[in-house]
Formats: C-alpha cells, sequence, structure tokens
C-alpha cells in the first residue's frame, strides 16, 4: 500500500476539496489496493472491527455495491439503509437519523442523497468519517476519482489531455467532480449538451463550452457521454430522446472525429442508443467496464485513507 504521503482529510465531500497532491496519493493507494481483487481469497485485515454504514437515500447499484465489496475485502463489517427500510418513511429529519446512527458508533458512514450539501450536513451531526457517494447535482468524488484512475492507467498521465464531457452537464454531479479532477491534473475539459441542461458559471470551473458536438469530440484523447437524468427535471427540457441521440449521441462517425486511441467513458447506467449505441458502448475503445473495477480500488483507498485520519 502507498505510504510516506500524509492525507489530511477526515471526510471526503467533493473533489473540490482535494489538491493535486491528495489526488495522486489516493490514485497511488487505490492503485496498490487493486490487486487485492485479483487474488483468489480476495480478503485483507485492513479495517477488521471496524463499521461502516451505506445511507443510501437513491437508488444506485455501482457505487453503493462498490462501496460494500470494497469495505468487505478489508474485512470491515457494513450495514446499508435504503430510504425504504429507513425512519425517514416516518417522517424522521436526516439530523435526527445522523443522532441516531452516530449513538451507535460506527466509523464511517457513506452517503448519497439528493440534497446537495446533505454529507456536510451529516458531519455536523456524527462523529464517524462521511464519504459522499454522491449528493444532488452537486458531486460524485469517487467518481471522479475513478474517472481519473482509468485515464491515467490507459493514458500513463493525466497532464495535457482533452476530456469531452457530453449530455446533460446540469445535472451530473459526476460532471463537476470530473472537470475539478481533470483540470487541477493538467487536462482541458471541453462540454456540450443541450442549452437547457447547460448550467450558468459551468467555465467558472474550469471547463470550456463547445459551440458544436463536432467542436466537443475532435482530436479528444477521452469522450464522456453522461445520462439524461430526468428524475432531477422538473419540467421537460428536451423533445424526445431520439432527437437527443441523433444531436448529442456518440455515434461511430462522432467518435471518428476523436483521436484514433480514444477513451469512451460513461458513468453508467447507460441509455443504450440515447447516449451511445451498443457498438460504441462495447467497442474496443471503451473502457466502461474498467471504470467499474477501478471502482472498487478507489474506494477502497478512500476507506482506508479516512480511517488513518479517524
Amino acid at each position: 500500500m502507498a505510504t510516506g504521503t500524509t492525507f489530511a482529510h477526515r471526510h471526503i465531500l467533493g473533489m473540490e476539496q482535494l489538491s493535486r497532491e491528495d489526488i495522486v496519493h489516493i490514485l497511488a493507494t487505490a492503485d496498490s489496493f487493486k490487486e487485492i481483487s485479483t487474488r483468489s481469497i480476495k480478503k485483507v485485515p485492513t479495517l477488521r472491527g471496524h463499521t461502516i454504514i451505506n445511507l443510501f437515500f437513491e437508488p444506485s447499484t455501482r457505487t453503493r455495491l462498490s462501496f460494500e465489496v470494497a469495505a468487505k475485502r478489508m474485512s470491515a463489517d457494513t450495514f446499508n439503509i435504503s430510504p425504504s427500510t429507513s425512519s425517514t418513511t416516518k417522517g424522521e429529519t436526516l439530523a435526527d437519523t445522523a443522532r441516531n446512527i452516530s449513538a451507535m458508533h460506527p466509523d464511517i458512514i457513506i452517503i448519497r442523497h439528493s440534497c446537495s450539501g446533505a454529507p456536510l450536513f451529516l458531519t455536523r451531526y456524527v462523529q464517524a468519517a462521511v464519504i459522499n457517494a454522491g449528493d444532488g447535482a452537486h458531486e460524485h468524488p469517487s467518481q471522479g476519482l475513478l474517472d481519473l484512475m482509468t485515464v491515467k492507467e490507459h493514458r500513463a498521465t493525466l497532464s495535457g489531455l482533452k476530456i469531452a464531457i457530453v449530455g446533460d452537464i446540469a445535472h451530473s454531479r459526476v460532471a463537476r467532480s470530473d472537470i475539478i479532477g481533470f483540470t487541477r491534473m493538467g487536462s482541458e475539459v471541453y462540454i456540450y449538451g443541450p442549452a437547457t441542461l447547460i448550467p450558468k458559471g459551468i467555465n467558472q470551473l474550469g471547463a470550456t463550452l463547445c459551440a458544436s458536438l463536432e467542436d466537443a469530440v475532435r482530436d479528444a484523447d477521452v469522450v464522456m457521454t453522461l445520462r439524461i437524468q430526468r428524475e432531477r427535471q422538473n419540467d421537460p427540457l428536451l423533445p424526445s430522446l431520439r432527437e437527443y441521440s441523433r444531436q448529442f449521441g456518440i455515434s461511430r462517425h462522432i467518435l471518428s472525429l476523436a483521436r484514433p486511441d480514444a477513451l469512451v467513458m460513461h458513468p453508467g447506467p447507460v441509455n443504450r442508443g440515447v447516449e451511445l449505441p451498443p457498438e460504441v458502448a462495447d467497442g474496443p475503445q471503451s473502457v466502461i467496464l474498467d471504470q467499474v473495477t477501478n471502482g472498487v480500488a478507489v474506494r477502497m483507498a478512500l476507506l482506508y485513507l479516512v480511517m488513518g485520519n479517524s
């Protein structure tokens, strides 16, 4: 495991709090943990005796399972709480939920919530370390880190790359974490999407808004598409999925404008035939499953590092 660098953070609330040195340290630690998942016995005693709670108020497959797998591979005791099984269905506030969980003395709480700022709010009521697994349209730091890890594995560097991010930028916490992370590591991020799904001030994070899909993708080293998050849209912001696919989908023709070895990425779940056709999603340039694999390693690293500061 990577050692020799002090990790200063007790909580992981967003990419914004992480310096370049923090990111380098996390990725090195994740790389050292990745080998554990290839063993015949995928278990180390690193977090034996520690308690981790997955507090997910929104549906999740990859993130929730990835955190649980990461914790169990380090021998931690894990417990899952979802909205349907929590007392929030009876009117309990998040603050009271936090107080009651804290009274059971967990070591780490991983939270996903529809409200931006919920993980920060949680830190005011618990003694445990808190990791943000996605809060509203704010941030998704572990996804940003696993995206960085995936690109670094395939490109050997995160500096000087062109990263194209296409889709529903306004509602994407992944987009924000990726923009912050890639620009902090020396890449240039270009974004494109429907005008109704581009938030004001997105350039303040360091991204360049493009006038066309072709401009965004041309000569890109990485092409990342984002899911249309209709569950976060109060009013219809798109004419139809067919129209979206025609104007904003990454077809093989559009992908041919990028570098010949460009990586195709997606945080999942993929709406096949909308953001990506099957031949691109499953094509030789796709590293979507590599992202999932690296998600376990990154989350093992985060659990290990925050536990060291607890």
